[in-house]
């Protein structure tokens, strides 16, 4: 019998663009390997950024919020297991799936913990530090709840692991430790531009993402200014899609400010730099921008916030500062001195051996999908609290998508 898995995507796949897009693909192609039919469905529409999925044999389905044709969908699909992609499908679909679709195996994929990254937003910017972080909140609640009713929640960095498990006390058997899943790079093949051969800065990221954009206005503010005191014929080329005009405006040739918009090869652009600045001051998960940098040897100076889950302890690819002079000296010195940038850049190489070893990371996942779908009664029994929000969530959504469904045929 054919393996089946059904994924809701909170958006289609974008993996040029967001780091999530990057990751979702990467489990993808993950299930494919395994030998899995691939659903992908979600409510949002395509863009000219998505991901085909078609020329990966993926099936893609357009899915409508508090309408019976799921049901009739997922009932026909009858998947082994269901992905939902961050805790609002899993809000939106997951009583429906636990209705129509009982023993499917239900996984939550946080991308990273959405309650982490919105509470150190709000500190950051009523505080402007990170000091007084309110976590019990509503997010929390309701994040956490769907981590709970799921029978197994993929969790992309360490810190956030033990956030869950020491602070919420969310049973450690219901979560799995997945980072980014990179496709191998032989040492052989590491045969990128040398130090020599590249110049200027870069800086990277989707700016729908809050954290990118406070980033490229601390550059301007204060980290470039400095940078360029030292070094007057360096440019800093951004790139992101979706820039805001208050980005846009900042685009300075006379300041060797570049604002270059969406890049369509991440490999290219990383490629033609020497150095990735990287100073996130908020936000939660994993940095796609630093792994790309590792692979693509290219240093990175970022902060402790951008370092968190990245590298382990007391190592990086470049720099870790969060104070603007030492930021700074040390993008200059990286930049500036080859014994350090190449030091650097094989930190980040090992650093990606070591610790983003997708072979060991992909085994360790099936694994445990496999022993929790061999005993899932006596799983989910063993987490009778998350049986219990399962019962509560699904009465109450069932009823209110229900009434909703039927002021929708009335409205027609």
């Amino acid at each position: 019998m054919a393996k089946k898995i059904f994924i809701i995507g909170h958006t289609f796949p974008e993996p040029t663009t967001t780091a999530a897009g990057s990751r979702m693909m990467q489990l993808i192609k993950l299930f494919i390997k395994e030998g899995y039919q691939v659903t992908f469905g979600s409510t949002a529409s395509t863009s000219d950024k998505s991901a085909d999925l078609h020329i990966l044999g993926i099936t893609s389905e357009n899915l409508k919020l508090n309408d019976p044709s799921f049901d009739v969908l997922i009932t026909k699909l009858q998947p082994n297991i269901v992905l939902f992609d961050r805790y609002i499908t899993e809000e939106q679909f997951g009583w429906r799936v636990a209705e129509y679709c009982p023993n499917a195996l239900r996984i939550l994929d946080t991308e990273d913990l959405h309650f982490l990254r919105k509470a150190r937003q709000t500190s950051f910017k009523k505080y402007g530090n990170l000091n007084d972080l309110q976590l019990y909140t509503d997010t929390a609640k309701r994040e956490l709840a769907s981590i709970l009713r799921s029978d197994v929640s993929l969790i992309i960095s360490e810190i956030e692991m033990a956030l869950l498990i020491d602070t919420f006390h969310i049973p450690k058997g219901l979560l799995q430790y997945v980072p980014f899943l990179p496709e191998s790079l032989a040492e052989t093949t590491r045969t990128f531009p040398k130090y020599e051969e590249r110049n200027g800065f870069i800086a990277i990221g989707n700016f729908y993402h809050a954290p990118n954009v406070d980033s490229v206005k601390w550059l301007h503010q204060e980290i470039w200014p400095a940078i360029r005191k030292q070094l007057p014929e360096a440019t800093l080329s951004i790139y992101g899609a979706y820039a805001p005009q208050q980005i846009l405006e900042l685009h300075s040739e006379r300041n060797g400010f570049f604002i270059k918009g969406w890049a369509p090869s991440v490999q290219e652009v990383m490629c033609a730099a020497r150095i990735c600045l990287a100073p996130i001051r908020f936000g939660a998960g994993l940095k796609g921008k630093l792994l790309d940098a590792m692979y693509y040897g290219t240093p990175a100076v970022t902060t402790t916030i951008g370092a968190e889950g990245m590298y382990g302890a007391g190592k990086d690819a470049g720099g870790i500062e969060d104070d603007v002079v030492r930021f700074t000296n040390c993008a200059v010195t990286l930049y500036s001195e080859k014994r350090d940038w190449l030091v650097s850049q094989q930190a980040g190489f090992d650093i990606l051996d070591s610790r983003f070893n997708t072979e060991v990371h992909s085994r360790s996942l099936l694994d445990k999908i496999l022993r929790i779908s061999e005993a899932l009664v006596i799983h989910r029994n063993n987490n009778f609290m998350g049986q219990i929000l399962q019962y509560h969530t699904l009465q109450a959504s069932k009823y209110m998508s229900k009434w909703i469904e039927s002021k929708n045929q009335e409205s027609l």
